[in-house]
C-alpha cells in the first residue's frame, strides 16, 4: 500500500514542538487531530504540508523518526496519537512552528 493511499486526505496533525534537529532539518513532535492514525511505515518519505496559524504553509518530507519518548511504532501511534518526525523543509514556507497543521501533500 503506498503512502498517498494510507494517508489520504483525512489525517490531520497538530505541531506540539519543533526544533532543530542537531545535523539537519528540523524535528517535529505531532499529535493525531483527526482522522485515522496512519502506519509508521506509510510515513515514512511521504510529502506533507504543514499550515501555520497565519495562513502560511510549508511542503516537507518525513527523513526519518526521533526516539526521545522510545521507539515509534503503529501500536504507540495508534495509542497516543503522537509521533516525533525528523523532517526536511522542501520550500521557503517554514521554519513549521508550534499550532502549525500537518496533513499528506
Amino acid at each position: 500500500m503506498s503512502s498517498e493511499t494510507t494517508t489520504a486526505g483525512t489525517v490531520v496533525f497538530r505541531v506540539l514542538d519543533a526544533m532543530d534537529a542537531p545535523h539537519s532539518g528540523r524535528i517535529l513532535r505531532l499529535r493525531l487531530q483527526s482522522g485515522e492514525a496512519p502506519s509508521i511505515a506509510s510515513l515514512k518519505g511521504s510529502e506533507m504540508v504543514a499550515t501555520g496559524p497565519d495562513g502560511r504553509s510549508c511542503r516537507f518530507r518525513v527523513a526519518g523518526f526521533a526516539v526521545f519518548g522510545g521507539k515509534p511504532s503503529d501500536d504507540r501511534l495508534t495509542r497516543t496519537g503522537r509521533v516525533d518526525v525528523h523532517v526536511e523543509e522542501l520550500d521557503e514556507g517554514g521554519p513549521i512552528g508550534l499550532r502549525w497543521e500537518v496533513s499528506p501533500a
